[in-house]
Parts: structure tokens; sequence; C-alpha cells
């Protein structure tokens, strides 16, 4: 598990750890799936190097996330050891008052990550009307850009 950036990837400097976060997430957009629907690519290797005992060929939508938060100098779980089960992340995000849901009055903000039934990905902002625009790894086999309405979100991750 490496704590340096990775080689093809901007460190993110200044602001918090939010709008870092989303820059990181921002350069990953489009990276994909070689060959598509293998869960597998040298870069999808890179971001399960922030998961200890991350497993090749495993869904990787929390080994993107656990990247994007060490990469930005916030890395998740309690050593730091990322995450490969959305569940494991989201358990660890409530025991360390770091969870919310959507109708707990606290607004999602970029950088947080939301969380989804079995998927996660990092909120890159809140739309006008509120529906919520994301970056998600492995979604449709790579690093995508969506939108979702907040009913959608299970409940989201602070974390700045």
């Amino acid at each position: 598990m490496g704590s340096s950036p990775v080689a093809g990837v901007t460190p993110a400097a200044g602001g918090d750890v939010g709008s870092r976060m989303v820059q990181i997430a921002k350069q990953e957009i489009g990276q994909s799936e070689q060959p598509p629907g293998s869960n597998n690519s040298a870069r999808i290797a890179d971001y399960r190097s922030a998961t200890q005992g991350a497993a090749a060929g495993a869904p990787w939508c929390a080994y993107f996330t656990s990247w994007v938060a060490q990469q930005a100098g916030a890395p998740l779980g309690p050593n730091g050891q990322g995450f490969g089960s959305v569940d494991q992340l989201y358990s660890w995000a409530q025991q360390n008052g770091r969870a919310y849901t959507a109708g707990s009055g606290q607004q999602p903000k970029p950088g947080d990550l939301i969380v989804f039934h079995e998927h996660i990905g990092l909120v890159e902002s809140v739309l006008p009307g509120g529906q919520i625009q994301t970056i998600e790894g492995n979604s449709s086999d790579r690093v995508s850009e969506r939108v979702h309405p907040p009913g959608d979100a299970v409940g989201f991750v602070r974390m700045s």
C-alpha cells in the first residue's frame, strides 16, 4: 500500500480535503476496465494499491474512493488501509461520526462520499434542484460522471 501520489496524477495542493478529492477524481474520468467487464486494468491496479488485501477482478468502486482519499491526504480506515467493501467503509464512517443520511439535515458537499446499496462514489457537486453530480469508479466499467436524485443515496460520508 503506497502513500505517495501515483504517476500520471497531479497531486492536489491547497484547498480542503473535499476539493482535493474532486480535483483528483476528475482526472480519472474515462479510465476503464481492460478488457471491458473484467474489473481490471493497469489503472484499476493503481486504485487497488490503496486498499490492503485488495483482489484483482473484484468490484472496485470502494477501491477507487479509497485511492482518491489516499491521494488527497485523507486515507480511509482506522489505519489508512482503505476499504474493498462499501458496507465496511460505511460501517467505519458510522462508528466514527462521519456518516449521515439525506434526511439528517446535512447537505452533501463536494468531496463527500455518496453511498448507494452496494456501490459508492464521490459527490462532485450539488446541482440546482438538489440533484447530486458524482464521480464513480466501476460505473459502466469505467470512472464515470453521473447525476442522481438525493433519494438514491443510502447515506453519505463527510470527508472534510
